[in-house]
């Protein structure tokens, strides 16, 4: 074998070496993740049941809610990558003094979804629950995604509707636009529970939260048909169906809150829709992004007097 072969075989071998040693890495931390991953569903699903959901069957299938306190309701509906669960802890603070009413939305977490899933006919199933529970007017508390469906239901049912509160909620627009993303949300392929446990360290960079919110959306899995609904049909609805969305006509009052540095919710569509609200308080923080860190009293404060003032 002559020396240059020799060398050419050395470098082979050892650029063998580094690539099965990079594999081995990459399959290592791969399942490690995936035991890290099956855990944290574990407790998860050991969270949801300390909620005590309940399901109910309405006339396009089941749907699942929690329901705890007294006094005036307030039915929260919460954003993409929730459930009861979340729509419950949004107004948790609030359970001593009034009964918080938290469904799940088409598609997340034990309800159904109908053949026609957009926010008008979430927002009609809505009403239904409300029938069933005998409840005849609500305070609607809304985030993100959520409040679409919010909205909506103040348009269509303003005498079911005390009130209406936007928490880093999707914004109507000013003006009808010439066109609209047809799908606003994650890719389909991401939405499970390793897809989200692997692109947890992007969260703060992508969305501006921490890594550890990926344990509030766990398990993604049960929460799947919901988020590709809201990001294909629920995101999309106010744009692609301006003209039912006169805000305008609004009868209720509204309280909004934004925070300045929202990567999910754009502050300055916001800004620009709120004179479209004709009876509206609008809230605004310079920090906190999508989850409004570190406002908590400023909001419990707002919302209280809310509340109050519009009982």
């Amino acid at each position: 074998m002559q020396k240059k072969d020799a060398v050419d075989l050395i470098k082979k071998k050892k650029g063998m070496v580094v690539f099965v040693t990079i594999i081995s890495i990459i399959v290592i931390y791969l399942i490690v993740q995936l035991i890290l991953c099956n855990i944290a569903i574990k407790n998860a699903s050991e969270r949801l049941e300390t909620y005590n959901s309940k399901e109910i069957e309405l006339s396009y299938g089941t749907m699942t809610y929690a329901d705890k306190g007294n006094g005036d309701v307030i039915l929260s509906v919460h954003g993409i990558f929730g459930g009861y669960d979340q729509g419950f802890d949004t107004i948790a603070d609030m359970v001593s003094d009034y009964r918080i009413i938290a469904p799940s939305r088409f598609g997340y977490l034990g309800s159904d979804i109908p053949g026609n899933p957009t926010p008008k006919e979430q927002a009609k199933a809505f009403v239904e629950l409300l029938d069933e529970l005998d409840v005849d007017k609500v305070y609607l508390l809304a985030t993100s995604a959520g409040g679409s469906v919010a909205i909506r239901f103040a348009l269509d049912y303003p005498e079911r509707t005390k009130g209406l509160i936007l928490y880093s909620s999707a914004a109507p627009l000013i003006e009808k636009p010439d066109t609209y993303p047809e799908y606003a949300g994650p890719p389909a392929f991401l939405c499970n529970n390793f897809g989200m446990w692997l692109l947890r360290p992007f969260f703060k960079p992508l969305m501006g939260m921490e890594s550890s919110t990926i344990y509030a959306m766990l398990p993604v899995n049960e929460r799947k048909e919901g988020i590709i609904t809201d990001a294909s049909i629920t995101n999309p609805d106010m744009a692609k169906n301006y003209d039912e969305y006169v805000i305008e006509n609004l009868q209720v009052p509204v309280l909004i809150f934004q925070s300045k540095d929202d990567k999910m919710a754009d502050y300055d569509l916001m800004e620009q829709a709120v004179s479209r609200f004709p009876d509206y308080t609008f809230i605004v923080f310079e920090t906190g992004g999508h989850l409004m860190v570190g406002n908590g009293e400023k909001i419990n404060t707002e919302l209280r007097k809310f509340l109050t003032e519009n009982n």
